[in-house]
């Protein structure tokens, strides 16, 4: 249901190079607003093959959505999607998957109604709502790159979420109906804006920390050995994982906080610098990256 229309003959249980791997986390980091990426982003990512860096993604985004970035950047390691609810190797094949619980999922779409805000549901590969005109709709199709379906309720695809996404332009309304969120859910799921628009709610361990533990598993990747880089409060828990964490320009203060360095926006090809900033220096001083 997962596989990903790209082709990559590779061994993902190879270890990579002791204290080089860069994790990078892809809206708001990897691509421009307009979710572009740039040709300063694209070298970057070729420099850390030239200096023997592994590298991969973790991303809110369904795996279909990545699949275009995997392929330009030649990804061939394992990586991750829905926020780490989707952990995959690098030819599609499914490594992790975890479901939002159908109580959570039935109780979060009650609390989107409730408030006015727009649900999303990625499930079965597919992206379903209920007005393929609402707001951010266009965005999204430009992220993931591929069309929703539209439905009138979301009944039948219960106990088969990847993640659910409550969707508002009314940003402050969208802060206060995350906390709401994570108060009802409890420990039933995890419900944590991915960007200032989008609230996701997924599994309870969905988080982009245990992708990084999936990850560094799978390589034999130690901990001192990884940097990540990121610019949301969904990317928190994959810092926490890491060796050495970059946060991005543009990150809310308590991001930027978490962080050992602070690179550039996403408007100024902040990706790039980081990596020739900081994660190459490290590398090339033999630390971890």
């Amino acid at each position: 249901m997962w596989k990903v229309p790209w082709v990559a003959a590779v061994d993902d249980a190879a270890p990579a190079p002791p204290g080089a791997f860069l994790i990078s986390d892809v809206d708001g980091t990897l691509v421009t607003p307009d979710k572009l990426l740039t040709e300063a982003a694209a070298a970057a990512v070729r420099s850390l093959r030239t200096a023997g860096v592994g590298f991969s993604l973790i991303s809110s985004r369904p795996p279909r959505g990545m699949a275009a970035l995997l392929s330009v950047l030649e990804v061939d390691k394992p990586f991750a999607a829905f926020n780490g609810g989707g952990v995959l190797g690098p030819d599609g094949e499914v490594i992790e998957r975890l479901t939002v619980p159908v109580e959570a999922a039935r109780m979060a779409l009650a609390l989107f109604d409730l408030r006015g805000i727009d649900s999303w549901v990625f499930a079965r590969g597919e992206w379903w709502l209920r007005d393929p005109r609402g707001i951010c709709t266009d965005r999204e199709r430009r992220t993931v790159g591929f069309e929703p379906t539209a439905v009138t309720g979301f009944d039948s695809l219960l106990g088969e979420i990847d993640k659910l996404v409550g969707v508002s332009d009314d940003h402050d309304l969208l802060a206060r109906v995350e906390l709401e969120a994570q108060a009802r859910l409890g420990g039933l799921a995890a419900a944590v804006r991915s960007q200032p628009y989008y609230l996701d709610v997924t599994h309870r361990d969905a988080n982009k920390g245990h992708a990084v533990r999936a990850i560094c598993r799978r390589l034999g990747l130690e901990k001192a050995n990884l940097a990540v880089i990121g610019d949301m409060a969904n990317d928190l828990s994959m810092f926490r994982e890491a060796g050495f964490a970059v946060a991005m320009g543009q990150a809310p203060p308590a991001v930027r906080a978490a962080a050992a360095a602070v690179t550039g926006p996403n408007t100024e090809d902040g990706f790039a610098e980081a990596v020739r900033r900081y994660i190459l220096p490290r590398a090339a001083a033999g630390a971890a990256p």
